[in-house]
């Protein structure tokens, strides 16, 4: 496809084929994160990592994906769109290529930092393209099938991963990509057509420059200070991130051309719309990051297992996505977004009914008001972020919104992660405590680490029971087999104790997590219902900024014309200086 579509005199044809195209793209990069936490355990097991290792292994995405997104967003604008697309997504299939080869946990985390570069390529550009293949009036159900395949990523990732640990290994779920990242490369050429902003600025570098520093560092400072401490590294990260943000503002707020007009967070529609896709993937991320946990450890489901049973989740995302087409444009933003959130609110409330006895059938009403929830309320506030933006800056408005979603998507795992083993922890204790039970040394301590390390252990000390009834059977005398058959006794009931704590623990720890969370989503709630206008309101909203993206799109035509006004006026200087020689 070679005609760009900013030449077209009518809506492209074949926009429909190019948006699976772009939902293609974006159900890989969700799903690189959603399916590790799959296949964790049996890289962790194969790689020997450690908790460290293994918490990079994750984020080692994320850092690199959240910092670039607003500078690769602008490159792709000016440049090419679709050319950012495509580089991205050969980027992140040879960095999944270098992941299923590496035998190393420092492999792994630069095998996934450069996924997480492609990804920052790939996300702002499917945005952008859709915005500007769709003409304004299919843009909101575009969005909403693009909103949908997001929510369907989060919960197909598990499944895929389940699926191929069944017979491979856990390099499989990173091959998986490349067949799917090739093809949608021949997709993007024969489908999508090129674009780029018709007049565009000079690159505000400098911007880009500090917009990296600044939410690079502070994902950083998420991930480091939860998990490992707030030691040197997490408090010097807090600081650049701080003072990054404070020189990106004032930077942007003197630049006659910036990367990201800051004041656009002073309109309501936007700053709403943006809190909003925050807090709904901090909460989302989160509660994922447990309910997986819970579903594996507690429950004893496999990866594949695992995954088909959060396919509610995925099935309720499309009919909430459904309603909010039909919805918001009869009763406003507003009603919708909130509703969604108030949704999600509950969802999570529900969950802070988890105990020891709980079932998996007790997930499943939250999963699917969950997924409800997430339909709901994200496409409209995807629609009204990119609505903000002129044309000449859809791949920034692309980023902008994608870096609110990861920002939530990583204060969600920092934060709810953090509370999480902090309660379980504690509530072991407690719980290891009442049961009575006799325990190796340093078994508790190890236990408390996480809830796999706890039925490890639980486990480990199940296998030396068996191992002192085997000697007892062996033993010489009867007094020595009398004895060894007292302790196997004795470690069995240990381990049985040291179970039935882990999995009281963890699920009170869940429950306790979710009311955490719940109140976050809560409050946020009450937030954006103030921040979003009403219906009329948002109407005038929206006229505002197409108005103020016309008016934009006049005053970069005037610079263009200005510009070459000016070259036009020296050449003829050079002319004339020419004849009078």
């Amino acid at each position: 496809m070679k005609q760009p579509v900013e030449e077209m005199k009518g809506p492209y044809a074949r926009r429909w084929w190019a948006l699976g195209v772009l939902c293609l793209s974006l159900l890989i990069i969700v799903m690189a994160n959603t399916a590790l936490t799959v296949a964790a355990p049996d890289m962790t097991k194969d790689l020997g990592l450690s908790s460290s290792d293994l918490q990079w292994v994750i984020d080692g995405y994320t850092v690199p994906y959240a910092a670039l997104m607003l500078l690769l967003g602008a490159i792709g604008d000016k440049y090419s769109r679709r050319g950012a697309l495509v580089l991205g997504l050969v980027v992140f299939g040879g960095g999944a290529v270098a992941g299923s080869l590496v035998d190393s946990s420092g492999g792994v985390i630069a095998a996934r930092a450069v996924m997480g570069l492609g990804a920052a390529m790939i996300m702002p550009a499917t945005l952008s393209l859709l915005a500007a293949t769709f003409p304004k009036g299919e843009r909101a159900k575009a969005i909403v099938l693009w909103t949908a395949t997001a929510g369907l990523a989060i919960a197909a990732g598990p499944l895929v991963a389940g699926a191929l640990l069944e017979d491979h290994g856990w390099s499989s779920t990173f091959l998986i990509n490349v067949p799917v990242a090739a093809l949608a490369i021949v997709g993007a050429f024969v489908l999508i057509p090129p674009s780029k902003a018709g007049h565009h600025d000079r690159i505000d570098y400098v911007g880009g420059l500090l917009s990296v520093v600044w939410t690079g560092a502070l994902v950083y400072m998420i991930i480091q200070g939860p998990h490992f401490g707030w030691d040197a590294k997490a408090i010097s990260a807090a600081v650049v991130a701080g003072v990054g943000l404070v020189a990106f503002v004032a930077w942007e707020l003197r630049h006659p051309h910036p990367i990201l007009n800051v004041r656009r967070f002073l309109d309501r529609r936007f700053a709403g719309s943006n809190l909003a896709v925050a807090l709904f993937f901090l909460a989302v991320f989160g509660a994922f990051y447990y309910l997986t946990q819970h579903l594996q450890f507690v429950l004893g489901y496999n990866p594949l297992e695992t995954g088909v049973r959060m396919l509610p989740l995925a099935g309720a995302v499309f009919v909430g996505s459904a309603l909010t087409g039909f919805l918001t444009p009869r009763i406003g933003m507003k009603i919708t977004v909130s509703a969604g959130m108030v949704a999600g609110t509950v969802a999570l409330a529900l969950l802070t009914q988890v105990d020891a006895s709980s079932s998996y059938g007790d997930f499943v009403a939250p999963l699917i008001v969950l997924g409800l929830a997430i339909g709901l309320a994200l496409s409209p506030c995807t629609d009204a972020i990119m609505g903000a933006f002129p044309e000449s800056e859809l791949g920034v408005g692309g980023a902008v919104n994608d870096t609110s979603l990861e920002l939530g998507g990583s204060l969600g795992i920092a934060i709810l992660g953090s509370v999480l083993a902090s309660s379980y922890s504690s509530k072991l204790e407690d719980a290891a405590s009442a049961s009575g039970a006799k325990l190796p040394d340093g078994t508790l301590d190890t236990a408390q680490d996480s809830v796999g390390a706890g039925y490890a252990v639980a486990q480990g000390i199940g296998e030396k029971a068996h191992a002192t009834a085997e000697k007892a059977a062996h033993a010489g005398s009867q007094q020595e087999a009398a004895q060894l058959k007292a302790q196997a006794e004795q470690l069995t009931q240990g381990a049985g104790k040291m179970a039935d704590a882990v999995t009281s623990a963890f699920s009170d720890a869940v429950a306790h997590t979710s009311l955490v969370g719940a109140v976050i989503l809560g409050v946020g709630t009450v937030l954006v219902a103030v921040l979003l206008p009403r219906k009329g309101r948002d109407a005038q909203a929206q006229e505002a900024d197409a108005q103020t993206s016309e008016a934009d799109a006049q005053a970069s035509e005037a610079d263009a014309q200005a510009s070459e006004a000016d070259a036009q006026a020296s050449e003829a200087t050079t002319a004339g200086a020419g004849r009078k020689k």
